[in-house]
């Protein structure tokens, strides 16, 4: 039997993981409860150019499947980072850290994220407050969520973002993939957008269309790139990691 040895540990590399995601612009994000389909969705986002990405935790199958995800990734894409969403719990976090790169969540549980710092792991809460944003940085987030970024907007991003300067931001949860509105986040100043069903559509899942989707997966980053040569995004490190002035 041939054993697979990872290149490198990325769980163990936060400042590779956020400047891998910074240079993508993208987090794109799914479930789906078939296993094949859900391997066919990772190579098509690979194919589109797409180095790190979110399974989400939201179905009986989640976990078989992303270790079906994970033996494929480890096979044929070492290059590719895969990271679980909806850990909502310690449990979550506990079944799924053998396997994951990184975990991201929707909400701000402490017990998840002193899991994560103790095992030196990547952990994007979802805030929706700047209560919650305080709290999440209190518990060393590196990156935030805003969710749902098609409720709270790039206004209010805007409007907070002198309180949480040197904060990174990634809007999720509804956010159009149209070239008008991302160009509006990345003028917000966030780090990545999170790319669901918008560019995910479920009748092309369905219909195994998956040439729409590498399209939209590369519309989608041709945007970005676009969108980000224009800006004077620069990196430092600060005591938790590597972090974005606005």
């Amino acid at each position: 039997m041939q054993i697979i040895i990872p290149l490198y540990n990325m769980k163990k590399n936060k400042d590779e993981l956020v400047r891998r995601l910074v240079q993508q612009g993208l987090l794109p994000l799914y479930y789906n409860a078939d296993k094949n389909t859900s391997i066919d969705l990772m190579r098509t986002l690979y194919k589109g150019g797409i180095r790190i990405f979110e399974y989400t935790n939201r179905g009986e199958n989640a976990l078989e499947n992303f270790k079906e995800l994970i033996k494929i990734r480890n096979a044929e894409m070492m290059d590719l980072s895969v990271g679980i969403g909806t850990i909502k719990s310690l449990a979550d976090a506990e079944s799924f850290y053998p396997y994951a790169d990184f975990f991201v969540a929707p909400i701000v549980n402490c017990r998840v994220a002193e899991f994560a710092n103790e095992n030196k792991m990547l952990w994007i809460p979802g805030c929706m407050t700047p209560t919650e944003i305080h709290l999440a940085q209190e518990c060393q987030a590196i990156i935030i969520k805003l969710f749902p970024a098609n409720i709270l907007g790039v206004n209010f991003l805007q409007s907070i973002k002198d309180l949480f300067s040197h904060q990174l931001f990634i809007p999720t949860g509804g956010v159009e993939i149209e070239e008008k509105n991302l160009q509006a986040w990345f003028d917000a100043r966030v780090c990545a957008v999170g790319m669901g069903s918008k560019s995910l559509q479920q009748k092309w899942i369905e219909e195994k269309i998956y040439t729409a989707i590498l399209d939209e997966t590369k519309k989608s980053t041709t945007i970005d790139q676009a969108d980000k040569r224009n800006k004077n995004i620069k990196l430092c490190v600060c005591k938790h990691s590597t972090l974005l002035l606005t």
